[in-house]
């Protein structure tokens, strides 16, 4: 087989999650499977710092960037340059006119109960739905990240649940790897970090709850007079500004650190050296970064929503989103009850363990060649 995969998103740095998830997939498909070829369409600066692990893998560069024009005029004629048998779309975005046999990945359908800022015209939320509808439509197969999202996709398109496979997404092995105490110092000391701390990271988007999180810190400071600083990890998102807003205006905002953009080699150190990891969402895919913190050794504290508890099950306390007071008290009593903090600990590492991109990738070469033997 000749498989494309339109990595235009690829690395963390550049896409976060769906970057991640394009590098940590290809990596275990390029382990894995010795037989066939694979094309990765890339944009700079990624298609200059991507090596190829052998000659069977051929990076090819593109100029579109995704949700653009030139992503729907031009770039399926760079497509066809290639001859491929099967292509991944890794995200919704697809060319609306390019039909070659196809797979796509949907993490979750946040844009329908989030839109944000880039859906604020009808013709865009129009373009959205149209390109969304059209990948759906011609993917051979769907793969989403969890079955809370595979139903959602069932429900709001009409597709069948046969046409969906369910590919969980994998722990990165240097979350494995324990991280020597004078590491996780340096890192705290790099990021200002100066007191025991609540972590957090992910993108500052309204529905990640950011605003919430900061709301029950408070709670947490006023009532329990709590010594943590709040550590909030991530690029800010210049579309979307109460974060900061709230953060200045709190009277706590000089325990509240903001990182930035965190690299994957202080990620492990951060995680491992937090007391505890709040995931305070109104909606989430997956969740990875709930279970990479378990992984490190820190309890997590979760939102009951959407694929949190079949992602997470008994092994995290939840609490209502909505609810910044329920919000607090379960951050209080992971915090201050050392028998649940031990047990939550033990629960988290057993359960990340389900998690590996070795069994991500061998699901999804499965679902390649079922499509190709159609």
């Amino acid at each position: 087989m000749r498989i494309a995969i339109d990595a235009r998103m690829y690395g963390q740095e550049q896409c976060s999650g769906i970057g991640a998830y394009i590098k940590n997939l290809t990596d275990a498909l390029f382990k894995l499977d010795q037989e066939n070829e694979y094309f990765l369409f890339m944009r700079e600066p990624e298609f200059s710092r991507f090596v190829s692990p052998n000659e069977r893998v051929k990076k090819v560069l593109v100029a579109p960037r995704w949700y653009s024009y030139a992503e729907q005029f031009v770039l399926p004629f760079q497509f066809a340059k290639e001859k491929f048998d099967l292509i991944h779309y890794p995200h919704f975005n697809s060319p609306v006119f390019y039909c070659k046999k196809s797979v796509c990945t949907i993490h979750d359908l946040t844009p329908f109960h989030f839109p944000g800022h880039k859906m604020g015209s009808l013709i865009r939320r129009i373009g959205y739905r149209l390109v969304f509808n059209a990948t759906v439509a011609k993917a051979r197969r769907i793969l989403t990240v969890s079955d809370s999202t595979k139903k959602g996709i069932a429900e709001t398109f009409g597709v069948p649940e046969c046409k969906i496979k369910t590919t969980h997404l994998g722990v990165d092995e240097i979350f494995r790897v324990p991280v020597k105490s004078d590491i996780i110092n340096a890192v705290k000391d790099k990021y200002r970090i100066t007191q025991p701390y609540i972590f957090f990271i992910g993108v500052w988007r309204n529905h990640k709850n950011i605003e919430g999180l900061i709301r029950a810190f408070e709670i947490l400071k006023e009532k329990y007079a709590l010594p943590h600083q709040l550590v909030l990890g991530g690029r800010e998102d210049l579309h979307y500004t109460k974060v900061r807003d709230q953060i200045e205006k709190s009277k706590f905002k000089n325990d509240i650190i903001t990182t930035g953009f965190v690299s994957e080699e202080d990620l492990p150190a951060l995680y491992t050296g937090a007391d505890l990891f709040c995931l305070p969402s109104f909606i989430e895919g997956f969740g990875l970064i709930a279970v990479e913190a378990q992984t490190c050794g820190t309890p997590v504290v979760s939102t009951s929503t959407s694929s949190m508890p079949e992602v997470l099950g008994d092994s995290a306390l939840y609490f209502d989103p909505h609810s910044e007071e329920q919000m607090a008290e379960q951050i209080k009593k992971v915090l201050s009850e050392i028998d649940l903090r031990a047990q939550l600990i033990a629960k988290g590492k057993e359960n990340a363990s389900r998690f590996s991109w070795q069994k991500c990738a061998e699901q999804t070469l499965a679902i390649y060649r079922q499509c190709l033997e159609k």
